[in-house]
């Protein structure tokens, strides 16, 4: 296997929003955002503007993104959560704060029985993130 899985995160016409909130949250880099329209590949009715492809990357964490073109179900984002691994007690305080916005506290950010600083919360596009910072 060549380097990290990476998360591939799909939306529901929210891909460009998310990648903006994602970038002020994280501090990450928009490297990529191209549209179905953009592209060569057959366009869904009134996809034009709807992401068929996002990267966004920050040092080593990095996910892509796209809006589907199908109905959403109860069910997309059930299943998995994506854990951050902070360098810092401070770091985790500003991804918590930010991703709590219109979001969902899942478990507050707290100081564990395992040494470190962890939060649980899913997000106003329905993903799970742990917070996991561990102290020295």
């Amino acid at each position: 296997m060549k380097g990290p899985v990476t998360p591939y995160l799909t939306f529901y016409g929210q891909a460009r929003e998310a990648a903006e909130f994602y970038s002020r949250v994280f501090g990450m880099e928009i490297v990529e955002l191209n549209t179905y329209g953009d592209s060569n590949f057959p366009t869904p009715p009134n996809a034009d503007d709807l992401i068929i492809h996002g990267h966004l990357k920050k040092g080593q964490m990095e996910f892509m993104m796209a809006d589907s073109s199908e109905n959403k179900t109860l069910m997309s984002q059930n299943g998995i959560s994506l854990v951050i691994e902070c360098e810092s007690g401070e770091e985790a305080e500003q991804f918590y704060n930010g991703l709590t916005e219109d979001g969902t506290v899942l478990m507050e950010l707290q100081d564990t029985f395992w040494g470190a600083k962890y939060g649980k919360v899913r997000d106003k596009y329905g993903f799970v993130w742990d917070l996991n910072y561990v102290k020295e």
